[in-house]
C-alpha cells in the first residue's frame, strides 16, 4: 500500500482481531495466525504470524520469498535454525521470552518449540508474507526428475516422500507414528550479552 491511501476512507481498517484469522491449525496447541494487508488494509510494510506450538513441534522448514523474518518469543521456548546461504553452515538459536532470532529475506528455516505453551511472534518487513514450504517441494517435484537430477532410484524417492502431504505448515503430522523427538540445538557461535534493567537502549 502506497502512502496515497486514503486514511479518511470509510473504508479505512485500523483494529483487527488476530485471533480470528487462522492461517494453519494442526490442533488446538498447534496453529498460526495471520495478519496481513487482506487482513487490515492500512497495513503498510509490515505483517506477522501469531504461532503457538507445544514441545517437538516445528514450523517446517522453509523460506519467505518476499520479506525479512523477526522470530520473537513470547512464552516457552524454541529452537530458530536458519541456513546461511553464503556460508553454507545451519544457525541454531535458542530463544526464551524476549529474545529474537532475525531470519533474512529468502533463507531457509525453521522452529522448533522445546517446551509446550511456545508463543513466537513472526514479524515481517512486507504487508503480507509469502511462503515456499519444504513440504510442497518435496510433494509436487516430479519424482522422475528428483531421482535424475541427484541419480536416486525413483521408486525410493516415491517410497521415502509419500508420507508428505503439501502445505504442512506444523509438523509431525498428527498421525505420526515416530516417537523420536527432534534434536535441538543449545550451542552459540556467539556469547549472549546479559543485560542489566538499568541499561538504557534508546539514547
Amino acid at each position: 500500500m502506497s502512502d496515497s491511501f486514503d486514511y479518511t476512507s470509510p473504508s479505512a481498517q485500523f483494529f483487527f482481531d488476530v485471533n480470528t484469522s487462522p492461517l494453519f491449525i494442526k490442533d488446538e496447541q498447534n496453529y498460526i495466525n495471520v495478519l496481513g494487508r487482506k487482513q487490515l488494509n492500512t497495513l503498510n510494510g509490515s505483517s506477522l504470524l501469531d504461532i503457538f506450538l507445544s514441545r517437538s513441534n516445528a514450523v517446517e522448514p522453509h523460506y519467505h520469498q518476499n520479506a525479512a523474518e523477526l522470530v520473537y518469543c513470547i512464552s516457552g521456548s524454541a529452537t530458530v535454525s536458519i541456513l546461511n546461504p553464503f556460508t553454507k553452515q545451519f544457525l541454531h538459536y535458542f530463544i526464551t521470552p524476549g529474545q529474537v532470532a532475525n531470519v533474512p529475506q529468502g533463507w531457509w528455516h525453521y522452529e522448533i518449540a522445546t517446551t509446550d505453551n511456545t508463543h513466537l511472534l513472526a514479524i515481517f518487513d512486507a504487508p503480507n508474507p509469502e511462503v515456499v514450504l519444504g513440504s510442497d517441494i518435496l510433494a509436487l517435484t516430479p519424482a522422475n526428475v528428483m531421482a535424475h537430477t541427484y541419480c536416486m532410484d525413483e521408486t525410493q524417492w516415491k517410497q521415502v516422500t509419500a508420507p508428505v502431504e503439501p502445505s504442512t505448515y506444523i509438523g509431525p503430522p498428527s498421525n505420526c507414528t515416530r516417537h523420536q523427538p527432534a534434536q535441538t540445538y543449545y550451542d552459540y557461535s556467539y556469547t549472549q550479552p546479559v543485560y542489566s534493567p538499568q541499561q538504557q537502549y534508546w539514547q
